[in-house]
């Protein structure tokens, strides 16, 4: 856990992406609980007059309170600016944070471990010629979405393969490549850990049949918390969890994506290293189940602010001649 030093917690909210709007939303939700409880506060929304850079070194800032969402917000590069200001910063590290975002990439590190995810593949705008080849016995219905995003912006469900190239299409809008993956049915369940300690679980219950972004932010969702399965199975989700947030290096708050089928198989969807913190994100819906405030949580999450930078002891040699 970091320590928290004098100055005031600079928020930063808003980025570069089309998560830019939601991003906005949890930057003020979180600067405003910090405030109410005390913490000296400085927006800084991205994307608007002076460079993150600039408001980062000359902030008077103790530590950097991380509001963003999806491509350069979340994919390390923000986090690296941190790293480069010694600034302690909320969220994962620069690799985990990188890894995480690249969902073909984090995938490959959970079948490292021997972890459950559906299986797929990755396509780029030039595979669109040979994409049902590209495809092979996968079949459908298949999840297409982008590889490297956020907030089910470009997720499709395919259910006919004559519709696959133009779900791809649609994905490859944004960040450029596709993840194409096995359809799993079953209940969609998410998971927040703190801090390497799993807060609890939330059932989400879609419009549709995915989560998409309408489903996330106009309403119409059912939530469960916790989620509605056996105490064996929760346990198991929880534990689940918890290994991928390990696996892939997080630190901080995280919230892991899942789908709990009917067969009693467990699947890993996706790790998100900057989950949503408006107050009636799912982060915040498991927190307050936990008994925690909205603003206990930001506080918490503060606490957790640190760098990736490690210690370097010399060897004996080199500590004598010094």
């Amino acid at each position: 856990m970091g320590s928290i030093r004098s100055g005031a917690v600079g928020v930063v909210m808003g980025g570069w992406g089309e998560e830019r709007e939601v991003s906005v939303r949890s930057g003020e939700a979180v600067a405003k609980a910090l405030e109410e409880r005390g913490h000296p506060v400085a927006r800084i929304v991205t994307g608007e007059g002076q460079t993150l850079d600039t408001a980062l070194r000359g902030g008077n800032l103790s530590s950097v309170f991380l509001a963003l969402h999806g491509r350069t917000g979340e994919d390390g590069s923000v986090q690296g600016l941190c790293e480069i200001a010694g600034l302690p910063y909320t969220g994962s590290g620069v690799l985990a944070s990188a890894l995480c975002m690249d969902k073909p990439m984090a995938k490959k590190i959970l079948r490292h471990h021997n972890l459950p995810t559906p299986c797929g593949y990755v396509a780029g705008a030039e595979d669109l010629p040979r994409i049902e080849a590209l495809h092979g016995d996968l079949g459908v219905p298949c999840v297409v979405k982008p590889a490297s995003s956020g907030s089910s912006y470009g997720l499709s469900l395919v259910r006919s393969a004559a519709d696959l190239r133009e779900a791809v299409e649609k994905a490859l809008a944004f960040g450029g490549r596709a993840l194409v993956e096995r359809y799993v049915p079953g209940k969609e369940v998410t998971v927040a850990v703190l801090d390497g300690e799993v807060l609890g679980s939330c059932e989400i219950v879609p419009v549709g049949e995915l989560y998409g972004t309408a489903g996330k932010y106009q309403g119409g969702s059912k939530y469960f918390t916790p989620a509605r399965l056996s105490a064996t199975r929760l346990a198991n989700v929880h534990a689940l969890a918890l290994a991928a947030h390990q696996a892939l290096g997080c630190r901080g708050l995280t919230r892991v994506d899942l789908i709990a089928t009917e067969l009693e198989n467990d699947f890993i969807l996706e790790v998100n290293t900057l989950p949503g913190m408006t107050a009636t994100s799912l982060a915040p819906k498991i927190a307050a189940a936990r008994g925690w405030s909205f603003g206990e949580l930001c506080e918490r999450i503060l606490e957790s602010a640190s760098l990736d930078r490690t210690v370097v002891i010399p060897p004996p040699a080199l500590r004598a001649a010094g």
